[in-house]
């Protein structure tokens, strides 16, 4: 039997210690290492032979090891590349994985480190054996507020519709599963953003490895640091045993960080430092632990605006937004409803055990495309969850939707899209000659917005979410611009709306 061929990899480098350094520590660790000093010979070496993996200075004397990745991109190959970076350099990291770096190392490199990282590219651990998938119950019983996700296309599979949005998200996840570049997964409640991450995963190198889901904004503030970092049997009173956090129950797969935005200030610079170090410390450990983790996160907030009022780290959100993907809202994409409703009823047939599999009837289904959708995909899952229980056989009526004939759900929604009633100042719409110019524009704009504010909270029966999402703004939005303008201040209380 012929033997497993040894894995080749190529070191680049202008400094001959460090290149020799390179080269000993992956020949000890099995690997078949050739070396070259500069771009071109590195290019000149690539040329001749298929590699495995590339490992290049970020700066050589004539040119950039981003050059290398550009020119294998450009080529078609498919070697992967890891970058050695100036150490601190959060900007040269965040280029090289936006470049197609798979990770990036920084100065001075830990040879620990650097084990881990090459054996990740590689689809190996550090000794050279190939990844084991762990289970939940291999793991224990994990920490509190977290999911565990095994591997295959479920998640992508989910990912309903062929509408240019949905395609655009697709190919997205298949560019960025191929490295290590933390992704920002940016879209309103319920539009399916963990999915999305589970996606990522699932296509990734890793999804044979965890999948760890984390509500950032469901875990009390005193037990954040226990809960992601872990702690040692006696550490605090009711530590009665040792007990992994998130970041080692990832190890080797991927921790998925929902509402990024909700996470405190104190507990964002220890996330930063971990990110930076790849290494946790438990509560009441001395020495730190190696962690080898993909960080995907979401978030509904605008994190810019959040850096800007001073409640989310500057240094932190360039981390971890290196690659955004933003899922759109489900009537953004309402081309895609008949798809995602087949889906969806699917999954609650089989779940369920109901056969035949349910079908919307033409009427409910015309139903549900003029309907808003505040909730996006999430409401649609729990209306058609409603309807089936509702349904007297395998076709689900309209009447069996629970969707009111009038108001947003249709006649108001239709009338808003229509073309002919835009929500625009009535003034304007009359006017045959051109206006003059306002001498104070601030509060012109502002009485425009007010007055289109205040259009569609009358059209929508002052509900907020519904005339928020008419305009394309979610209920925080809605409420700061009404507080910021006045509207509906002096109405004596709100109706009651979708959380």
């Amino acid at each position: 039997m012929n033997a497993t061929p040894r894995q080749r990899l190529l070191v680049v480098d202008d400094e001959p210690d460090l290149r020799t350094l390179y080269e000993l520590t992956l020949l000890r660790e099995g690997y078949d290492v050739e070396s070259a000093e500069s771009v071109e010979e590195a290019w000149t070496t690539l040329q001749a032979k298929r590699f495995n993996l590339l490992i290049t200075d970020m700066r050589l004397p004539d040119g950039s090891g981003l050059d290398l990745l550009r020119r294998l991109e450009q080529a078609g190959r498919g070697e992967k590349g890891i970058v050695i970076t100036a150490y601190g350099s959060a900007e040269n990291a965040v280029e090289a994985l936006k470049a197609g770096a798979y990770d990036y190392l920084t100065k001075p490199v830990d040879l620990r480190q650097f084990r881990t990282v090459v054996a990740s590219a590689l689809g190996r651990t550090s000794t050279g054996e190939a990844p084991r998938a762990r289970t939940p119950e291999a793991r224990g019983s994990g920490p509190a507020a977290a999911t565990a996700s095994l591997g295959g296309r479920r998640a992508l599979d989910r990912l309903a519709g062929t509408s240019a949005a949905m395609e655009q998200v697709r190919a997205l996840i298949g560019k960025v599963a191929r490295s290590m570049a933390p992704v920002l997964v940016h879209g309103e409640s319920g539009t399916g953003k963990e999915l999305v991450a589970r996606a990522i995963h699932d296509v990734s190198p890793r999804g044979a490895m965890p999948f760890i889901a984390v509500n950032c904004g469901a875990i009390p503030e005193a037990l954040l640091e226990a809960e992601f970092f872990g702690y040692r049997k006696g550490a605090f009173t009711g530590a009665n045993e040792d007990r992994d956090g998130f970041f080692q129950a990832a190890q080797g797969g991927t921790l998925f960080l929902d509402e990024i935005g909700d996470l405190p200030l104190s507990m964002q610079s220890k996330l930063l430092r971990v990110i930076q170090e790849r290494a946790v410390r438990p509560i009441g450990a001395v020495a730190e632990q190696g962690v080898n983790v993909r960080i995907v996160s979401a978030t509904h907030k605008e994190l810019g605006a959040e850096v800007h009022g001073g409640r989310f780290r500057q240094d932190l959100y360039y981390r971890l937004n290196v690659i955004q993907i933003v899922v759109p809202p489900l009537r953004e994409r309402i081309a895609d409803l008949p798809a995602i409703c087949a889906a969806v009823l699917e999954r609650i047939a089989a779940d369920a055990g109901v056969t035949p599999m349910p079908v919307l009837s033409d009427a409910a289904l015309e139903h549900l495309l003029r309907y808003a959708f505040p909730g996006n995909v999430r409401e649609l899952e729990n209306l058609l969850h409603r309807a089936l229980a509702l349904a007297g056989g395998a076709v689900i009526e309209r009447a069996d939707l629970g969707l009111p004939d009038d108001g947003f759900a249709e006649t108001e929604v239709a009338e808003l899209d229509s073309p002919a009633a835009p929500l625009t100042p009535r003034t304007a719409a009359s006017e045959l000659t051109p206006a003059p110019l306002p001498s104070d524009l601030a509060a012109y704009l502002d009485a425009v917005e007010r007055e289109i504010l205040e259009r569609a909270l009358e059209r929508h029966r002052y509900n907020r979410t519904a005339a928020g999402a008419s305009l394309g703004l979610s209920l925080r939005q809605m409420r700061y611009r009404m507080a910021r303008l006045g509207v509906g201040s002096d109405d004596g209380g709100e109706r009651s709306e979708p959380g």
